[in-house]
């Protein structure tokens, strides 16, 4: 995967990584939780969390010529774990499924 950019930001929301792989373009947002006694990484990526990421993504893509098959990932950190690595993990960007409700 090749990054090109990181800590996105817009009016709507904000997207920790944008990278390419291959031909997809893949916003990804990055989770870290200490404990679980608040819920755990996967559990704070909230409904609106995702809204706020697919609309910030909305925003991105109306900044290209082309837009490019696009997916959304997410990078959860548990306690002193491995990071789990979690592709097509939430809203895709037609706004259906999403893994986390």
């Amino acid at each position: 995967m090749k990054l090109l950019e990181r800590n996105f930001r817009c009016r709507t929301g904000e997207i920790d990584l944008i990278m390419m792989e291959g031909d997809a373009l893949v916003f990804v947002e990055v989770r870290a939780r200490s404990g679980r006694d608040r819920g755990g990484a996967a559990e704070s990526i909230t409904i609106s969390k995702q809204r706020r990421i697919a609309s910030a993504a909305k925003y991105y893509l109306s900044r290209l010529k082309k837009i490019p098959e696009c997916r959304f990932d997410a990078v959860l950190f548990e306690e002193k774990g491995k990071p789990e690595w979690i592709r097509g993990a939430f809203l895709e960007p037609d706004g259906r499924s999403s893994r986390f409700r």
